[in-house]
């Protein structure tokens, strides 16, 4: 591997640019900073080859549209691990997300490894390298960047170039490399980067627990909260804790003083938000909650339903074992509950799943297949009657 090239100036991106072109692939990494805004601020972007890697920094440069232009190349496949957060930069900056793409962390676990495995855990199982976290916490906004920060940085290319190659050998022998297509698209889907205030409410936890008055006010809140977060450009937990938006939906204060005595809520947020806060209490009081319509599995199971889950986690541990699958990459409880309650977004409706267990899965819900004990093991067959 070359040394790792810093690209600080237009002259430098344009032969970069040049570079990248003639490349059928690329692994693709960024640093940022977010503890203190809404949106990420993009700080660092790191690419590789088999044969070289560099470092942009866009603090330096006056646009990046060309690069993006190229890495969106049609006939560049783009290796990540996790994408998710550097694809919200790039949707961010650009209004489009690269593709294609292939992620090694959605892509392991048909290797055997377990679900979502983070960057470090595959560079020890899959090249016996133990990465270094000294720059873990570094702030990648402040210049110069050391020659050591910028190692780090390039680390994450350098070792996923090898991984990647790795990967597709393994999964090639397998004949597994077209099941990922389908939760690849998934990941380059705008829908996923899109933060809609009116569906901010599904991130709370314990809004399951939530009733009438009570779901509409922390739905109204959040939406709020979302928005103002976004206007401002601020964390949302600046504003308002999730701990805090359930106590609001509970105590439903619609005066400053009853607002003021709500515990954890500061001064300066009944100062600044009160009397809005308190308007839109009293809006939401007086309207019905919107209701899911797939979202019968949030509630409380019956023994019967629970029962019928750990007969389809059976069957989800035999096929996993016969693939060489840990069963939560093939399917989780959580994923059974929605195949149960009938959500066309079930992923075991769809992709490789589908085809090597959600349709038995089905099939079973609906009594075209039954379940014996041969010998000590499962065994499946179709219901003849």
């Amino acid at each position: 591997m070359s040394d790792i090239q810093y690209i600080d100036t237009t002259e430098k991106l344009e032969q970069l640019c040049q570079a990248i072109k003639n490349e059928p692939w690329v692994t693709v990494d960024t640093e940022f900073l977010r503890e203190k805004t809404y949106y990420p601020k993009f700080c660092l972007l790191q690419l590789a080859t088999s044969s070289w890697v560099a470092c942009v920094d866009p603090l330096a440069l006056p646009e990046l549209d060309t690069l993006f232009a190229i890495l969106n190349s049609p006939d560049i496949i783009k290796i990540f691990h996790s994408c998710r957060q550097d694809q919200e930069i790039f949707y961010q900056l650009t209004g489009t997300l690269l593709q294609p793409i292939f992620d090694t962390q959605v892509a392991a676990p048909l290797l055997g490894f377990q679900e979502n495995p983070v960057y470090g855990m595959l560079v020890s199982g899959l090249l016996n390298i133990n990465l270094s976290k000294a720059y873990t916490r570094t702030d990648w906004s402040m210049r110069p960047l050391s020659r050591e920060q910028l190692e780090y940085a390039a680390d994450d290319v350098i070792y996923l170039a090898r991984i990647y190659r790795i990967i597709m050998q393994k999964l090639t022998e397998l004949g597994r490399v077209d099941w990922l297509q389908e939760d690849f698209a998934r990941l380059t889907d705008p829908r996923l980067y899109q933060s809609t205030p009116e569906n901010a409410w599904l991130r709370i936890k314990g809004r399951q627990k939530l009733t009438g008055r009570q779901l509409s006010i922390i739905q109204a809140l959040t939406a709020w909260r979302e928005r103002t977060a976004q206007q401002e450009n601020r964390p949302r937990n600046w504003l308002l804790r999730d701990d805090l938006l359930l106590n609001l939906a509970k105590l439903q204060p619609v005066s400053l003083p009853e607002l003021s005595a709500v515990h954890g809520i500061n001064e300066r947020s009944v100062r600044r938000y009160g009397k809005q806060l308190c308007r839109l209490i009293g809006e939401a009081r007086e309207r019905p909650p919107v209701k899911l319509e797939n979202d019968r599995q949030a509630f409380k199971k019956t023994p019967q339903q629970e029962a019928v889950l750990d007969v389809l986690n059976a069957i989800v541990r035999v096929r996993a074992e016969q693939n060489s699958l840990n069963p939560s990459v093939l399917a989780t409880r959580k994923d059974l509950e929605k195949l149960l309650f009938e959500d066309p977004g079930c992923v075991l409706l769809h992709g490789w799943r589908f085809s090597m267990v959600g349709e038995e899965l089905r099939d079973v819900l609906q009594g075209h297949l039954l379940l014996s004990l041969q010998s000590g093991e499962i065994q499946i067959t179709r219901n003849s009657a």
